[in-house]
């Protein structure tokens, strides 16, 4: 079976999983130009997001970001990540959330402020009024954005089943990636992992996320 999706395809549908849909084509401009590996983890209590320099066994910058997050969240801790790496390449010396590594988020929060929900850029623009950062500001931003995600998972469940044929999901309770629904035997789904090639059977009753098509 011909395989439908170029990788740079794959790699803004994934993309698209996890960010506003309006900013997925910077990103993936960002880091094709900066040469950045993105990780996209399970979920850590220790941290949201972190950047490493690159290395001379790993000569590459690296990004991860917590795959649980809110999207409009995930583009902030993503932002958050991408001033670390700005702050390397133009203050090697400069401390890790020092002055210059204060300005370099601000400017980037600052382009892509209407990205943001009404109440969160409200605090967006208090938290970057001026430098220092305001700590209490980034508190209720993200507050705001924790209870959005929370009001995201509350809403309606959709089902393999809810789908057509030809249209693109993730599953929510697998680790797998994007996938193809080709069509329905009774009550099980004869599907396609995008980036494998691999054919399943899977329940029309499986949650899952839509993926949309670029």
């Amino acid at each position: 079976m011909p395989n439908l999706l170029t990788n740079q395809e794959r790699y803004r549908h994934i993309l698209g999983n996890h960010l506003p849909a309006e900013v997925v084509g910077w990103v993936y401009d960002y880091l094709s130009k900066r040469q950045v590996h993105l990780h996209i983890t399970r979920e850590r209590l220790s941290k949201y997001g972190d950047y490493r320099r690159p290395t001379p066994s790993l000569p590459f910058h690296e990004i991860s970001v917590n795959g649980d997050l809110q999207p409009h969240f995930f583009f902030l801790v993503l932002l958050h990540e991408c001033a670390h790496l700005e702050t390397t390449l133009n203050y090697p010396l400069a401390k890790s959330h020092g002055h210059e590594w204060q300005e370099t988020f601000r400017h980037l929060i600052l382009i892509h402020l209407e990205v943001f929900p009404t109440e969160a850029r409200h605090h967006l623009q208090n938290y970057t009024a001026h430098v220092p950062l305001q700590r209490a500001a980034w508190k209720e931003v993200e507050k705001t954005l924790l209870a959005q995600a929370q009001a995201d998972n509350s809403s309606s469940t959709l089902h393999l089943d809810d789908l057509r044929e030809g249209d693109l999901f993730q599953l929510v309770r697998r680790n797998r990636g994007t996938m193809q629904a080709l069509n329905k035997r009774r009550t099980r789904w004869l599907c396609r992992d995008i980036k494998t090639e691999q054919l399943f059977s899977v329940s029309g009753s499986a949650e899952v996320i839509p993926v949309e098509a670029s």
